[in-house]
């Protein structure tokens, strides 16, 4: 059966196997999600108890070959990561965190050590990754962060602090990316080593079923072997966010669908001047947009996965796509708030709850700006950064 957003048949560029995935996640967003996000959101929970649910699902580092990882392709990934975000944003993140930043930091640039002894139970569900990199002062120029790890005999020893890290509360282990006497160096640290703390921040208006922390870190002690060994330089991370980028141009294109097909449903049942809502020229109109900036959207996010799937991905692309996709996804959900009027406003609808999660969504992983000057740099060969 075609998607009700779908104008184009987009459908029928799907796999018997991507469809089957994109039945499956939607089915657990529907059982498991759907029913309990107005609470979660609300009260500021997220369901730790879906972890290893999501892992039997095969949801985490999804994307990831060997060491128990599910090795799956990168457009099932982004159908995954389009099914769990339109229940809700802070869920599809959490999925990112774990599989596209922790662990892909791991199986990128870990050593064969760690890699058995990390990914296997990460993908199990049985511990939980964080990923530090931004700090208090240092979101869109990591390059300028303070924290930093010096050597002391066999041991390395961190001190600094790093802010609007998922999961870290929670997390049985931690990424963190520091400065060293050798360019900026990835370290596995595990949460209960001493001077390690977690703080949530709380008061969010914004992905509110989801964690995001402070650590700070205090001559918190490793042994050599939580050195990734392969990670130098901005390069290390970078790559890792990019795979986190890649999810978020499918993911935010499940909140716009959600946000869109709610405006529908509510449209056609709504009477005003003794005809439904969608009896009307204008509310047609919005309807008409919302579905062709999805439908360009899902387009972009296919295209951009099958680039990955052929290895041909390049960083402007993945740019290309996070700009344009958390841009008209933010707009949509926006648009379909105020089409349901102040019953816009509460829970029981998703447009608006969408929308404040797309605020996040849209400032990390790079902010529009930085996409911008990523693309500009591209097309004019001159970089704008400062």
């Amino acid at each position: 059966m075609t998607e009700p957003s779908d104008l184009l048949d987009i459908d029928s560029l799907l796999t018997a196997g991507e469809l089957t995935m994109r039945e499956k996640v939607r089915g657990f967003v529907d059982e498991r999600i759907r029913p309990n996000i107005a609470n979660w959101f609300e009260n500021a929970v997220f369901p730790q108890e879906i972890v290893r649910e999501m892992a039997g699902l095969g949801l985490l580092g999804m994307h990831l070959q060997g060491y128990g990882c599910p090795g799956r392709s990168a457009v099932e990934y982004g159908i995954a990561a389009m099914e769990l975000e339109a229940g809700d944003s802070g869920l599809r993140t959490f999925v990112s965190v774990q599989g596209s930043l922790a662990m892909s930091a791991i199986h990128k640039h870990g050593s064969e050590e760690q890699k058995n002894e990390w990914l296997p139970r990460m993908a199990a569900g049985e511990v939980i990754g964080c990923f530090g990199l931004t700090e208090p002062s240092a979101g869109s120029d990591p390059g300028s962060m303070k924290t930093f790890a010096r050597r002391d005999g066999g041991d390395w020893v961190i001190n600094g602090s790093k802010r609007w890290i998922g999961l870290a509360s929670i997390a049985q282990i931690a990424i963190i990316w520091a400065q060293t006497s050798d360019g900026v160096r990835g370290f596995i640290v595990p949460t209960n080593t001493p001077g390690f703390k977690a703080t949530p921040i709380e008061a969010k208006l914004s992905m509110r079923a989801s964690i995001q922390c402070d650590i700070e870190l205090t001559d918190v002690r490793l042994p050599a072997t939580a050195l990734l060994p392969n990670a130098k330089g901005l390069r290390g991370p970078f790559e890792c966010l990019n795979e986190a980028r890649y999810g978020i141009i499918w993911g935010v294109m499940g909140a716009a669908r959600d946000s869109y097909e709610t405006a529908v449903n509510y449209s056609q049942e709504r009477l005003q001047f003794d005809k439904p809502l969608a009896g009307y020229q204008l509310t047609q109109q919005k309807l008409v947009n919302m579905a062709l900036e999805i439908n360009k959207g899902m387009l972009l996010a296919l295209q951009i996965g099958r680039l990955k799937e052929a290895g041909r991905l390049k960083p402007h692309h993945i740019s290309a796509g996070k700009l344009n996709n958390c841009r008209e996804a933010i707009t949509i959900c926006r648009d379909a708030r105020a089409m349901l009027g102040g019953n816009g406003i509460t829970l029981e609808y998703s447009p608006l709850r969408h929308a404040n999660n797309l605020e996040s969504v849209r400032t990390y992983e790079g902010t529009d700006e930085v996409h911008t000057l990523i693309l500009g740099n591209h097309i004019t060969g001159i970089p704008a950064f400062r």
